[in-house]
């Protein structure tokens, strides 16, 4: 069985964060495309909330990871996407919370506002918490009409 390819896209100030999660993702076996950039130098984020929305749409990965300094405008980018359900997470129960109840398909952390560890526990929750359907289904739906 293929294993699934989860996106991860950062600007500049999430460029480390993104590596570290990246590394994460490559050794629970997933399979990363990683959509830039490829440095610190100063980049524009809706290039790349917008590559991540291109990335859910098209199918080439059916979740992502983003990474910005406060991963508000990353996703705020991604989220103009109607494929993207992106949730700015800052701790571990809100990507729970953002699986099950919105059945979040991108993550979105904020490089200078949460530690690694965080960011980790965050990834955690996001990959394992299952969408819980039932009375936020039609909540869901919703936001994609």
């Amino acid at each position: 069985m293929a294993s699934e390819t989860i996106a991860i896209a950062c600007d500049h100030a999430g460029f480390d964060l993104k590596e570290t999660l990246k590394n994460e993702l490559s050794d629970r076996g997933y399979d990363v495309l990683d959509l830039g950039t490829n440095g610190l130098e100063s980049v524009d984020y809706p290039d790349f909330g917008i590559a991540m929305g291109e990335a859910i749409a098209s199918g080439k990965a059916k979740r992502g990871v983003l990474v910005c300094g406060s991963g508000i405008g990353i996703s705020i980018a991604a989220n103009r996407n109607p494929a993207v359900r992106a949730a700015l997470c800052t701790d571990s129960l809100m990507a729970k919370l953002s699986r099950q109840h919105n059945d979040a398909n991108v993550l979105s952390l904020g490089a200078r506002l949460i530690g690694i560890e965080t960011a980790l526990d965050c990834l955690n929750a996001f990959l394992n918490t299952d969408f819980e359907g039932g009375r936020h289904q039609r909540r869901v739906d919703k936001m994609g009409a």
